[in-house]
């Protein structure tokens, strides 16, 4: 927890309200999103028992699953939960747009839009990864087989899954990370779990807050006692009013899900949220034409290439996410100011006309004197950025104590033209307040990785091909469990070809 969410959390103890940490929203959010609320059933892995989902506020469809355990009640609902998802999905694939590339020299075309999905918390979204493992790889001819948009729901459901891991990605929303990014309350992270009463402590404080945390849960796991005096007794007897049942339960949390989305709603956004949401498009531009092309399933895991690309993305995608919230956001910026990592200072000299002539050819580089009374932790030679001005660097001549605080002289570069005069306004002025950081939203190329044909033996070797005729996660499952059964003997062990795995 950083120095200034701490004080936040403190203040909100002592008012008993929830406190801001943003100042801007730093999420998309769709004027048409879907709402999704699982519901499993205790005990019984990703055995769906309920889900209301909708686009409407004022008419959410409910889905039902009777009797869990049965597999062909359990894919009923997989078909029904495919009718609301995938024409919903299939609604951004008609209009698009064209995106230059090449730097001007050619174009490609993107959907002028795509679908958004929100959940009330993680455990839904993990909820989905399960729910579309095991039904994406699903036959729908042969033995069991499934209804035909059964498998098209799971491809669909991973798809979103996937997202949801990327930082700064708003195509699947969980409502708590994305309340906790704009406020803070004054209960535990692991309480803020709680939906109801997180919503509860933004909206009323934190006497609303103890009345929710009595209220029903947000799924996608039931509160023991409600299984055990209600659930169980409507199950065992197949009782009609099961469906009004979990109506009523899942109704308090449907309302405060069109609720939350209306509070983010209603924040300004962030500046640089519409070019993630920009991203968002492409990657969902990307997976719906290769669905449209008949390209085969997500695999069930990544190969050694695959995953190793795979944790590059996410790490540049976290690092480019705090970037763009510190730049966009003044309260998110002054976390890195606590830390040393930026501070802000006043322009006290400016040479915007200065031209380096040593190298061999001459080259626009101005200076500037910054005076900070803030601590300054960077060395000369240091490269820094301000978020007024991102495209361009300022490099640390020198540091040197002056009245009440530091001079700091900088040499600028970039974002000024072409030309050995500087554009107007690129330059900073006299009197004109600073914020210079070491973040930087420069890009950052990715390691080399092998052709995954090329993937050596100690990772596993090449891939094996997709066989739409090879085990499903079910029989996987199956023998995951022997071999733990097998491991949990004393003295087991694993022998493999790439050495021996102890339990």
């Amino acid at each position: 927890m950083s120095t200034l969410t701490a004080l936040a959390r403190a203040q909100a103890v002592a008012t008993g309200r929830a406190q801001p940490i943003a100042t801007v929203r730093h999420l998309h959010v769709h004027d048409h999103p879907l709402v999704l609320i699982p519901l499993v059933m205790a005990g019984e892995a990703n055995a769906p028992l309920a889900a209301m989902a909708g686009t409407d506020p004022a008419r959410p469809r409910l889905l039902v699953v009777g009797q869990p355990r049965n597999r062909d009640e359990r894919f009923a609902f997989a078909a029904d939960l495919a009718a609301i998802l995938v024409p919903y999905a299939d609604s951004f694939t008609i209009d698009t747009e064209d995106v230059a590339v090449d730097r001007g020299k050619d174009v490609r075309k993107r959907y002028v839009d795509a679908p958004q999905i929100w959940m009330p918390n993680p455990a839904g979204i993990d909820f989905v990864r399960l729910f579309g493992r095991s039904t994406r790889f699903r036959r729908t001819d042969g033995d069991n087989p499934v209804p035909p948009a059964v498998p098209l729901l799971g491809r669909w459901l991973t798809f979103f899954a996937n997202t949801a891991e990327v930082p700064g990605s708003s195509l699947l929303v969980n409502a708590v990370q994305a309340l906790g990014l704009h406020w803070v309350t004054g209960q535990s992270g692991t309480e803020d779990a709680q939906f109801g009463a997180q919503l509860a402590w933004i909206e009323s404080g934190a006497a609303a807050a103890r009345a929710a945390e009595k209220g029903p849960v947000a799924g996608p796991a039931t509160d023991p006692d409600f299984d055990n005096r209600v659930l169980a007794p409507l199950i065992e007897r197949s009782a009609p009013e099961l469906r009004q049942v979990l109506h009523d339960l899942l109704l308090p949390t449907w309302e405060r899900m069109w609720r939350t989305v209306g509070l983010l709603r209603r924040l300004p956004a962030g500046e640089r949220v519409r070019l993630r949401w920009d991203a968002d498009r492409d990657v969902f531009t990307a997976f719906a034409q290769n669905l449209a092309e008949g390209g085969p399933p997500q695999p069930r895991r990544d190969g050694a290439v695959a995953a190793a690309a795979r944790l590059q993305r996410l790490e540049n995608a976290a690092s480019r996410y705090a970037v763009q919230r510190a730049f966009d956001d003044p309260l998110v910026l002054a976390e890195y100011r606590l830390s040393g990592a930026a501070f802000a200072g006043t322009v006290t000299l400016a040479n915007p006309d200065r031209v380096d002539d040593t190298g061999r050819r001459p080259v626009l580089r101005p200076r500037i004197m910054v005076h900070t009374t803030e601590p300054v932790r960077v060395e000369p030679g240091a490269s820094l950025t301000s978020p007024a001005r991102p495209s361009q660097k300022a490099r640390v001549i020198s540091i040197s104590p002056a009245g009440d605080g530091q001079d700091v002289l900088l040499e600028l570069s970039g974002g000024m033209g072409r030309r050995l005069v500087a554009e107007p306004g690129s330059v900073p002025a006299v009197g004109e307040r600073l914020i210079l950081t070491t973040l930087s939203e420069a890009y950052r190329p990715g390691g080399t990785l092998p052709d995954p044909a090329e993937t050596p033996w100690t990772h596993g070797g090449p891939p094996a091909p997709y066989d739409p005729s090879g085990q499903s996660d079910q029989q996987q499952s199956d023998v995951v469990a022997a071999v733990r059964g097998d491991l949990e003997q004393p003295g087991a062990e694993l022998v493999t070809g790439a050495g021996r795995i102890l339990p």
